[in-house]
């Protein structure tokens, strides 16, 4: 059969159009549409052979279409598309829009703004760089995007910023030019500004967090185009702090009394560069004070166990929920009486929290021990309703799984913000591994959860990663019936 040819400027909008048209007719038991879906898909996806209620699926469609232009795949089909029609002339509109944010180019990002309304409306912008954060357009008008974009409160407040900034003698410039050398691991630009003005190290920025320089190491809260752990952080940090930066002084982000070395241990920056544990370490020879319960409850919270055990270890009061996320079953028994009530301050939420951590954290014997305690397997948990399960699964503890599903865990039980079920989660982590969690346990994990009955949702076998990763492909396929 002839490939259909592209034109010159593709209309993706028909293409889906077309997609669904197909579908629609194939449904309905149009015999060309049925013929034609049949003589480009797979075997275990054609009608022949099965019942005559027998329905194909959107992506079964969008296949056969991606495959009569000659692309073995629906999202390779739309990748030549965008090609096509000029993604990288969206590319250079991102990068300039993205210039004026940081910039503070009102001007400039009026008129891509105006130039491009629908795309800014309808598309995200990329991200600064892998893991990277990215503008937010949301407000839809250009004050209100730089306001927001550079933590402002208002309008009047960011141009009095940007008067000030524009003046090189001014206490702003001044400020503003040492937190881009600590972003971009500037330490030569930022020993020459400390040299001539050692006082800036106590000066507080005029945006809304009132952070001072060395908060601005914890690349948390902060403008989200400085959120960057350079390598040479923790030299940076040591400077700020050798010119007399407060090592405990506190900041307005995220409701306020924020310090340094919290941001640094709540932060995935610092985590991916390696360099968490050496900076929280020399904030607290320099005096910084470990803090108290929630300071460890909040590293559960954001993914960052390390930090949480680093608390721990450091003196760091821990409560339930503490107790259950960093392992201390010994602690984790304080907090019941021998009839199983809850004593010692510990509530039902601390409990619930406390049994989510056990599980992302693979705490097994602490998730069997809230289990005997009269936690609810089935509960639906922070921080989307999920379950145990969905928490183990996503962050690959075979032991933990195998544990909770031993005891019951529903194999295919939902979270109550996407409907996903624990394999979902679980693919979701192969793809977007947590810190430190190789992607060779999540075949596993899969294996696990298609052997304990989870259905796989076939289109899953169809992305391009899975495709390329035969080892998963085969895991997932376990769990697929055959025609």
């Amino acid at each position: 059969m002839a490939t259909k040819t592209l034109p010159p400027h593709p209309s993706l909008v028909q293409y889906k159009k077309q997609a669904k048209d197909l579908l629609r007719a194939a449904n309905s038991g149009d015999f060309s549409a049925v013929t034609q879906l049949d003589s480009h898909l797979p075997a275990s996806k054609q009608s022949a052979g099965k019942s005559p209620n027998h329905q194909f699926l959107l992506s079964d469609a969008q296949l056969v279409i991606a495959r009569e232009h000659g692309y073995e795949s629906w999202p390779r089909f739309v990748k030549q598309i965008e090609s096509q029609n000029g993604s990288r002339t969206k590319a250079v509109i991102w990068q300039a829009a993205e210039t004026a944010v940081i910039s503070g180019d009102v001007a400039t990002l009026e008129r891509l703004l105006r130039e491009n309304d629908k795309m800014f409306r309808d598309e995200e912008p990329p991200q600064l760089g892998p893991k990277g954060l990215r503008p937010n357009y949301s407000a839809g008008e250009a004050r209100a995007i730089l306001v927001q974009n550079h933590e402002f409160e208002n309008w009047e407040q960011f141009a009095a910023y940007s008067e000030a900034r524009a003046n090189a003698f001014s206490e702003v410039y001044k400020f503003e030019a040492a937190a881009d050398a600590i972003a971009a691991g500037d330490l030569t630009t930022l020993e020459a500004l400390l040299q001539r003005n050692p006082e800036i190290v106590r000066v507080r920025s005029t945006r809304k967090h009132h952070a001072t320089l060395l908060h601005y190491v914890g690349a948390n809260g902060i403008e989200y185009y400085r959120q960057r752990s350079p390598k040479n952080i923790v030299a940076i940090a040591k400077r700020l702090i050798d010119t007399g930066a407060e090592v405990d002084s506190e900041a307005g982000m995220y409701g306020g009394g924020s310090t340094t070395l919290g941001l640094v241990a709540t932060s995935v920056h610092p985590e991916r560069a390696g360099v968490q544990r050496l900076l929280m370490e020399l904030l607290h020879n320099s005096g910084a004070k470990p803090g108290d319960a929630e300071a460890v409850n909040g590293c559960l919270g954001n993914g960052r166990k390390a930090a949480a055990e680093w608390y721990a270890n450091h003196g760091a009061p821990l409560d339930l929920e503490g107790a259950a996320g960093v392992g201390r079953l010994d602690l984790v028994k304080t907090f019941f009486t021998p009839d199983r009530s809850l004593t010692n301050g510990a509530t039902q939420e601390k409990m619930n929290r406390g049994f989510a951590w056990a599980c992302e954290y693979g705490r097994t014997k602490v998730a069997e021990f809230l289990l005997d305690m009269g936690m609810d397997i089935s509960a639906q948990i922070r921080n989307h309703g999920q379950t145990g399960l969905h928490w183990a699964a996503h962050c690959a503890h075979i032991g933990t799984a195998k544990a909770l599903l031993k005891r019951g865990a529903a194999v295919d039980a939902k979270d109550a913000t996407w409907g996903a079920t624990p394999l979902s989660w679980a693919m979701n982590g192969w793809s977007d591994p947590p810190p430190g969690t190789p992607r060779t346990k999540y075949y596993s994990m899969v294996n696990l959860l298609v052997e304990a009955g989870a259905a796989v949702d076939q289109a899953w076998s169809e992305r391009e990663n899975v495709r390329a990763d035969p080892q998963m492909a085969a895991a997932l396929g376990a769990g697929i019936n055959p025609a």
